[in-house]
């Protein structure tokens, strides 16, 4: 706990090496494009409705929208908005999607504090250092598939208290409180999966623990005190949450491995699971180009677990069969179409759909943490090709390159802020590092901002 809370309190000062930086920025721009897309989405609209009806008059911006709350309220909306679709990054070994927690509660205590874009930008590294190491400590992967709690919420609410601790300025000892405080915070459990619209998901994923983070760094900063080691002792977290726990791993390699540089970047806005599919779809269209009608049959292998996430959903964009029908029919996967409901209904894609066959391949498994997918294409001629993913672009083994990341957020924005808006904010985000206060983004984060 010494070492931890030492390294988290120090974090607002600590230079970050320039690869580390780099990445950061691709992450803070990646997840801020998601809440200024999602703002548009039933999850997003239905956040700035809350904010509307409860949360207004505050000084914190609510993104994509020209509303303004108090900072837990802005920290919530911005987390659902950050998860109203699956565009916004995840973390493999730790089954969590660290941004669209740790990036509303840093922007929340930021603006609150009115810290630099640099020290934002440590912040946000922090977060994802700190909330994923909670989950890799409990089991990661292993404990994800053995209980029905939230791995999504659980690293959210530790990663958004360290965010936003670090952007509070928070003493070694007022961190440990603050792990506190997020430890009796963690909630959530695997209910989600039958949310049939994202908001309970986005709630889950990303508003519940941006605003768990923001509470437990205003309680602290404000002067309340807590339990000084919430991981050891009795009844502590791992007692109560994961009794098999190995609780150094809290502190592996920390400064050495940032978790920020090992977050996948998602090409596609579709479910992590189905990102595989989809490249090795458009590989195989590269080796041989095809219309739809030439194809009998297209069988995608994942691992039994992964596949039983997106397995037939009833949401566009974490239903694997849906998604493949649709890049058999339209070549690619834009956005809107990933997340047009009433398509799954269309006798044209339905038609494709019952084309696609979804095995649950226990030899995939073996590969887990990592999402090996394997697709084959069967031709009305009786020929076939296959593609083995073994690397998912946009992972750590496949990075995209930063203009496929400008590219994503352009395509993401633009729609709702405009180009001109859209190209002045991802400008600003990949210079962030110059800029004296962060308050200074509100009129390009929002509309009529």
């Amino acid at each position: 706990m010494s070492s931890l809370s030492d390294y988290m309190s120090a974090a607002r000062s600590r230079g970050l090496p320039d690869e580390v930086a780099e990445q950061a920025k691709f992450h803070l721009l990646d997840t801020i494009s998601a809440m200024i897309s999602g703002s548009e989405l039933p999850p997003g609209q239905a956040a700035q409705r809350y904010i509307r009806e409860h949360g207004g008059n505050g000084t914190v911006s609510v993104v994509g929208s020209a509303l303004t709350a108090a900072p837990i309220d802005a920290a919530l909306a911005n987390g659902v908005m950050a998860h109203a679709d699956e565009t916004d990054d995840s973390h493999n070994e730790s089954r969590s999607h660290p941004g669209c927690a740790v990036v509303p509660a840093a922007l929340a205590a930021g603006e609150t504090y009115g810290v630099d874009g640099a020290w934002l930008l440590r912040a946000v590294t922090l977060g994802y250092d700190i909330g994923t190491r909670v989950v890799m400590a409990m089991g990661g992967a292993g404990f994800s598939y053995e209980s029905s709690l939230s791995t999504h919420s659980i690293a959210g609410t530790f990663g958004a208290a360290a965010a936003a601790a670090c952007a509070a300025g928070l003493d070694a000892r007022q961190m440990r409180w603050i792990l506190d405080y997020a430890a009796q915070q963690s909630s959530g459990f695997i209910a989600w999966r039958r949310d049939t619209d994202h908001i309970e998901k986005a709630f889950v994923f990303a508003g519940m623990p941006a605003r768990n983070g923001v509470t437990a760094a205003l309680l602290v900063q404000s002067g309340w005190n807590g339990v000084d080691d919430v991981f050891s002792g009795p009844d502590n977290f791992f007692a109560a949450y994961a009794p098999k726990a190995q609780p150094d791993r809290l502190i592996e390699k920390l400064g050495e491995r940032f978790e920020i540089t090992q977050t996948d970047i998602k090409k596609w806005s579709v479910g992590s699971p189905i990102q595989g599919p989809l490249d090795g779809l458009e590989a195989i269209r590269a080796k041989k180009p095809f219309e739809v009608d030439q194809v009998r049959r297209v069988t995608v292998r994942l691992a039994p677990s992964v596949a039983a996430v997106v397995d037939n959903r009833d949401i566009p964009d974490i239903c694997l069969q849906h998604m493949i029908a649709v890049m058999l029919v339209d070549k690619a996967v834009s956005f809107h179409a990933a997340h047009d409901k009433p398509r799954m209904q269309d006798p044209a894609v339905l038609k494709e759909r019952a084309k696609v066959n979804l095995v649950r391949d226990e030899e995939l498994a073996k590969s887990l943490p990592a999402r090996e997918t394997v697709v084959e294409v069967e031709f009305a001629d009786g020929s076939r090709l296959s593609e083995r993913v073994t690397a998912v672009r946009g992972t750590p083994r496949n990075p995209m390159t930063r203009a496929e990341v400008i590219e994503k957020a352009r395509d993401l924005m633009t729609p709702v802020l405009g180009r001109e808006m859209s190209v002045r904010l991802i400008d600003s985000i990949l210079d962030i590092d110059t800029l004296a206060d962060i308050r200074n983004l509100r009129r390009l984060l929002q509309r009529g901002g």
